[in-house]
């Protein structure tokens, strides 16, 4: 994580990334904690990641805290929205009583690895599908009454929503739902200046994409997908989401950003 931006386009601003302990959510907390926003930083299970993001979001001067709920479980939503709320108050010193504003609500969290439909389970398929769509669908829900006219949503969805893989089709679904959710969020909201939006990440190195890089050939070869002959970074796509969440994006909502560095062009 570099030190804080200069243009602070964030300052005043309150946001909660979900599934932020670790790859692209964790680019997406530090990029928008580096603007200026309190970063409420979700994770399901890996209290000991979120707080590491915390605290380096600290240490480059930054706000953030730890929003601490498992997605796709029953009660997911309530519990999510306690923690948030008990961290903004820490850190703003809020009313104790009430729902704390938001103005920045990033969908990232996610889980894969469903395979082809021979090897489907509905076990699996219920769970893509619980965290992936169902889990945003009532975080919006929930985000709604404290939601502020002029806020974002941004999902964060997947190039398996407009490529076909048929390896990971319920995975697929699940974003394709995500992209859908995002065109009628847009369409509902934008009589109080709130946009939505989705982006769609390629190839990007992180832990829910290890086992595609094993080996040196497997890497090159996804490399080698990118009309830019590389990898992308968790970076890649937090920048993207930054302008998504500041004014700048004003005039656009209802839409899918492909930000996969141009794969299979």
């Amino acid at each position: 994580m570099t030190g804080l931006a200069t243009g602070r386009a964030l300052t005043d601003k309150i946001a909660l990334v979900t599934g932020a302990g670790r790859g692209i959510g964790r680019g997406i907390a530090e990029r928008l904690a580096r603007d200026g926003a309190l970063v409420g930083v979700h994770y399901g299970r890996s209290e000991a990641a979120a707080l590491e993001v915390v605290a380096g979001i600290r240490k480059n001067g930054g706000r953030a805290f730890p929003v601490g709920a498992e997605l796709g479980v029953p009660g997911d939503v309530n519990a999510v929205f306690a923690a948030f709320d008990a961290g903004v108050r820490e850190q703003t010193g809020a009313a104790a009583e009430g729902a704390c504003p938001l103005d920045i609500l990033v969908n990232n969290a996610g889980v894969s690895g469903s395979g082809p439909i021979g090897q489907a389970t509905p076990e699996v398929f219920d769970r893509m599908i619980a965290v992936n769509a169902k889990a945003p669908f009532f975080l919006v829900q929930g985000a709604l009454p404290r939601l502020r006219d002029g806020g974002r949503v941004i999902n964060v969805s997947s190039l398996a929503a407009r490529h076909a893989f048929p390896e990971s089709m319920a995975y697929a679904m699940s974003k394709g739902a995500l992209d859908t959710m995002t065109l009628c969020l847009a369409k509902e909201l934008a009589g109080r200046g709130i946009t939505v939006n989705s982006v769609r990440p390629g190839f990007i190195a992180t832990d829910m994409n290890a086992r595609r890089r094993t080996t040196p050939e497997a890497r090159a070869a996804l490399a080698a997908r990118s009309a830019f002959g590389r990898i992308g970074e968790p970076s890649d796509v937090a920048d993207v989401v930054a302008f998504l969440a500041s004014d700048d994006s004003r005039w656009i909502t209802g839409q899918c950003l492909d930000v996969s560095g141009g794969t299979d062009l």
